[in-house]
């Protein structure tokens, strides 16, 4: 007779469009119910929960899609999101068994580990530092294309200045896109060191540059400027989001290294309980930073680290 650790649970089978739960514990029949992922039958299915007495629940992650359910029960129940590989990897499970009912049984027997959820003002302090990231990188992409544009046009100043989008970069861009300048005029728009490189500027600016390279380089100047309010913005939010950890996000600025977003993205992911992981080796392994072990006949063999589990 398997052991029962857990009085009253719930399996849950998550899909997109449908959720299948199956209920079980001491006073309750087994039960499997289908429920729309809509937001008013997700509280039906609280309010089923409820009714029956359960205490805890437990669901795959699957994709984004075990997110609503779990905003939906989180504060009513004691909520367990499991690694797919998790379940499958453990034996005796029949062919008729429902995925529900299997769940449902092993998180009854006390068989499922939780994966790493954060407090939800900590997901969403992730959403937007993740967010921000991305637009980041987004602006880096346009950079890269403004640089395609110019080489394309035979304008060279990318191999003479350090940073083409700095000050003396920017300028000499917009004034090339204005067309009102000669290009000894513009070679004058350089600063500081970069005074020292006026003739090779001039030499970098000759090239043959049509309206077609205006339009594009208008493009992603365009594009650009909207990321950046875009990002400012998101900074504000992020800050208001980093008010209850101050302290924590002034001591990882701290470490060698690590800035303002730097520190905000280690709160973001790991959050700031450390109870969380027993062990820097547990941190380190849910971060994907742990190698994995393939050893074979006394020979190891080269290992990918193990992808993280991004929720």
């Amino acid at each position: 007779m398997e052991e029962i650790i857990i009085d009253k649970g719930c399996g849950l089978d998550v899909h997109k469009e449908t959720v299948v739960g199956c209920v079980m514990g001491s006073g309750i029949k087994k039960e499997i119910r289908t429920f729309s992922t809509m937001t008013g039958d997700l509280f039906r299915l609280k309010g089923w929960l409820s009714e029956k007495g359960i205490t805890h629940v437990a669901m795959e992650s699957t994709g984004p899609y075990w997110k609503p359910v779990f905003n939906v029960l989180e504060d009513s129940f004691e909520v367990i999101l499991v690694n797919a590989r998790h379940i499958k990897n453990v034996p005796g499970r029949k062919t008729d068994v429902k995925d529900s009912e299997w769940i449902c049984k092993l998180l009854r027997s006390g068989l499922l580990a939780a994966s790493f959820v954060p407090p939800q003002g900590i997901r969403e302090l992730r959403d937007l530092t993740r967010y921000r990231r991305k637009l980041t990188q987004t602006i880096s992409s346009e950079k890269n294309r403004i640089q395609k544009v110019l080489e394309d046009a035979n304008v060279k100043i990318s191999s003479v200045l350090s940073d083409t989008f700095g000050v003396s970069g920017m300028e000499m861009i917009e004034a090339i896109m204005e067309g009102n300048l000669s290009v000894e005029q513009i070679s004058e728009l350089a600063k500081g060191r970069l005074k020292s490189k006026k003739a090779e500027i001039r030499e970098s600016l000759v090239g043959n540059f049509r309206d077609h390279h205006r339009f594009m380089i208008q493009a992603s100047l365009g594009q650009i400027g909207s990321l950046e309010k875009t990002i400012a913005d998101l900074d504000q939010e992020i800050d208001r989001k980093l008010e209850g950890y101050h302290q924590e996000y002034e001591l990882l600025q701290t470490i060698p290294g690590v800035k303002e977003q730097g520190a905000a993205s280690i709160i973001a992911e790991i959050g700031v309980d450390m109870d969380t992981f027993p062990s820097e080796g547990h941190l380190s392994s849910w971060a994907g930073m742990s190698p994995g072990n393939n050893e074979s006949a006394g020979k190891k063999k080269v290992a990918r680290r193990p992808m993280a589990i991004r929720i």
